[in-house]
């Protein structure tokens, strides 16, 4: 495919170059909210559509080829590469991911093997391989994020409260940034493998970073974060930064050395930019006014929008992401309206 074919606004937007229309693409685009998926999902596991390239190309290409998106992201889940450091996992269907071997202890960390990503998740950079060959818009790739990742693995599951997570960083400081430089390094050279394979974009998920507050996320987190992005900064990729209920920390993220911000649903474009954040900034309709008529989504997206276009370098997105109840059309729809709005 001739690069003069590609649409690369969703690239522009996050060097915060002029666009033709504000770029959308949506968290979760791929997946639970397809019938084609969820026809996939009678016969398949999550892992096996993972584990297989063609499959789970066909995945991430639907939502852009249905909806068109500017920006395809690829399907897979951020627990993907921790069994290769000996974390034993399953996915469990309504619960999430359950760990069997939760880490307790420094001994526990000291355990824990190194990614080699070639060797062991070849599926995942075959799947870029092929989707860099059928895609005529960029393709982001992620990894889960060290605090959120570290979240999983000590509480043994999902958490409603990281209630053990954060004991476990006060009381065990040691073992805690033992465990931060493990996941660190992992993070790298996931990421790193990824944009060899093809990747134009990587997008970091510190899904429940927000349980922290500014004080702890600054001496137990940041410090690996900038580590991180430090390391990526040769790669001339953009870097994404998204968290749930983070906009607390959105001061100590405009620090880092990455290109684009996404916002939750809880701060607005303008209060961000207010905060002085002068990276390009994705978000941020709260995915539950999807369900809402479609008056109402207009008139909730006009206003993000507006917002939005009073600087260069905004990517329209969710402020989390798509759930399963949500209409495809209303995805089609909703990216054909702000195309149509913000055409330059």
């Amino acid at each position: 495919m001739e690069e003069t074919q590609k649409n690369d606004n969703f690239l522009r937007a996050a060097y915060k170059e002029g666009v033709d229309h504000v770029p959308v693409w949506y968290m979760r685009q791929a997946g639970r909210s397809q019938p084609e998926y969820r026809r996939l999902k009678e016969k398949y596991s999550l892992f096996e559509i993972t584990r297989d390239p063609e499959l789970c190309a066909y995945v991430t290409k639907l939502p852009v080829d249905q909806y068109n998106t500017d920006a395809a992201i690829l399907y897979k889940d951020i627990m993907t590469p921790l069994p290769s450091l000996g974390v034993e996992l399953d996915i469990k269907p309504g619960v999430g991911p359950v760990i069997h071997n939760p880490i307790k202890r420094k001994e526990d960390v000291d355990k824990l093997g190194v990614l080699e990503p070639e060797q062991e998740i070849p599926f995942v950079l075959d799947t870029i391989r092929l989707l860099r060959e059928q895609l005529h818009v960029p393709l982001i790739s992620f990894s889960g994020a060290p605090f959120t990742l570290a979240s999983y693995m000590i509480e043994g599951g999902p958490s409603k409260n990281y209630y053990n997570t954060k004991a476990f960083m006060h009381s065990q400081p040691q073992a805690w940034h033992a465990l931060m430089e493990n996941l660190g390094d992992m993070t790298i050279r996931y990421v790193k493998a990824q944009i060899k394979a093809g990747a134009e974009a990587v997008q970091i998920f510190d899904s429940w970073v927000g349980a922290l507050n500014a004080a702890d996320y600054r001496s137990y987190v940041k410090p690996i974060m900038m580590k991180i992005f430090d390391a990526l900064r040769t790669e001339e990729v953009p870097v994404i930064m998204f968290g749930v209920g983070a906009a607390h920390l959105m001061k100590e993220w405009n620090d880092l050395p990455l290109q684009v911000l996404g916002l939750d649903w809880r701060i607005s474009v303008a209060e961000a930019r207010e905060l002085g954040i002068n990276k390009a900034l994705q978000g941020n309709l709260d995915p539950a006014l999807l369900l809402a008529p479609w008056d109402v989504i207009k008139e909730n997206v006009k206003p993000i929008l507006e917002q939005g276009m009073q600087e260069k370098g905004y990517i329209f997105n969710l402020g989390h992401g798509v759930f399963p109840d949500v209409n495809p059309d209303t995805l089609k729809r909703l990216t054909a309206f702000v195309h149509e709005y913000t055409q330059s």
